[in-house]
């Protein structure tokens, strides 16, 4: 309330002087109030998301492996996966996808076969389910006992404009991930990370690309900027 936003304010006076004084910040090319790009930076190189994302599941690759399921194409299983991935998956909303093998909505009852997968790879997939509790559950049914899923999805982020955007329901926060997550999986199967900082959310809201970048700035983590979420989750075994 008041009293607690008034106590704030109070102690800045212990807080240390500006970095730069009032007024005498530039905002250069970001001073415009359209984005750099509107296209996530797609248009410029490699958005500042992927950088997170494929940083991920490179950390992670030796996940997937065996049946490994991806929504929507099998580009990143193949391509972090390779030879370990013995039968591939994919799964997307719509029949006219013809690399899908599974149709349907993950928040949908049946959406995948029980039992059935050592590796789901989901990116930046789930913030387009309303019903996410749902779509999580079917993730833990579908995996074999001992498979796990390898999520991602958008903290802070600019909206798709494109057929993505009318179904873009969420952006999530570490602390979200993890209940979610811990919820069904059980807390003690879910490492949620958060990846991000200023710079690096500025840089991707403006649409600027990796390639134009210093990266080595991406590697600072800040928890109040989190640019993308990630998650690996396991199915206990049996």
């Amino acid at each position: 309330g008041t009293a607690a936003l008034a106590a704030h304010h109070a102690g800045a006076a212990d807080q240390p002087p500006l970095r730069h004084a009032l007024g005498s910040v530039s905002f250069g090319d970001l001073g415009d109030v359209r984005p750099i790009s509107d296209d996530f930076g797609f248009d410029r190189g490699t958005p500042i998301d992927r950088f997170y994302i494929e940083r991920f599941l490179r950390d992670h690759a030796a996940d997937i492996a065996g049946r490994v399921l991806e929504v929507g194409d099998d580009a990143y299983s193949r391509r972090f996966g390779g030879q370990q991935v013995t039968q591939q998956d994919v799964l997307h909303v719509s029949a006219d996808n013809p690399s899908a093998t599974l149709v349907g909505d993950l928040s949908q009852a049946g959406a995948l076969p029980a039992d059935t997968f050592d590796c789901l790879v989901l990116t930046q997939t789930l913030h387009l389910i309303y019903d996410m509790r749902a779509a999580v559950a079917a993730m833990r049914r579908g995996l074999k006992p001992g498979g796990v899923v390898l999520l991602t999805v958008p903290g802070i982020s600019p909206l798709d404009r494109g057929e993505w955007g009318a179904g873009w329901y969420w952006s999530l926060t570490a602390a979200a991930a993890t209940r979610l997550f811990g919820d069904v999986f059980g807390a003690e199967n879910v490492r949620v990370q958060s990846h991000g900082n200023v710079f690096a959310a500025t840089a991707f809201l403006q649409g600027l690309a990796v390639e134009e970048i210093d990266t080595a700035k991406l590697d600072f983590h800040d928890t109040s900027y989190p640019v993308i979420v990630t998650v690996r989750a396991q199915k206990a075994a049996a």
